[in-house]
């Protein structure tokens, strides 16, 4: 699986999101943080996303757009996903995880703040076990895309709590957004 790099430029996609909406990458307005979660009840996922979501508006006002994509069926999502102000997107057949190099590993899940961000997602609720089809296995991953769609920034996250928090997010948008101007 062929990992992306900082400057490689990709070629537009569109997506869906679950709900039906037309998704387009890159935005010709705005960046796009692309993330890749694991599966549609992931504890640590939803958890995450929260804290997205509490914040929205700071990142809408940074001038980027959420895309988060799932290895779940839009079905298997609603539950979970189906409220959140931004695009959530069903990838069951993983297709945009090859694309974009997103992997998993067995220490998706063994590691210790992997386990510490479960047991707090759970708490929180909005939790349940892979469905079939799912992997608890698989890793999360960022990207920033330019309005080119340039990517100017990615992580591949080492475990399943590996991730940009959103002021890492900020961070990274303000510091594009002061080369462009």
């Amino acid at each position: 699986m062929a990992k992306l790099h900082n400057g490689q430029v990709l070629a537009r996609f569109d997506l869906s999101t679950i709900t039906g909406q037309p998704v387009q990458i890159p935005d010709p307005d705005r960046l796009v943080h692309l993330q890749f979660r694991r599966f549609a009840g992931c504890p640590i996922c939803n958890l995450h996303l929260r804290s997205i979501t509490r914040r929205h508006d700071e990142i809408v006002a940074a001038g980027v757009r959420e895309v988060a994509v799932f290895h779940s069926t839009a079905a298997a999502m609603q539950p979970y996903q189906g409220d959140l102000p931004f695009a959530a997107v069903a990838d069951p057949d993983r297709r945009l995880y090859v694309r974009f190099g997103v992997d998993a590993s067995p220490w998706a899940v063994l590691h210790p703040r992997a386990w510490i961000a479960a047991l707090r997602g759970v708490a929180a609720g909005k939790a349940a076990p892979p469905a079939q089809g799912e992997s608890a296995l698989g890793l999360p991953a960022d990207f920033l895309i330019g309005t080119d769609g340039r990517v100017l920034a990615h992580r591949y996250g080492r475990h399943a709590d590996d991730q940009w928090s959103v002021d890492d997010l900020l961070h990274l948008a303000l510091r594009r957004s002061h080369r462009t101007s």
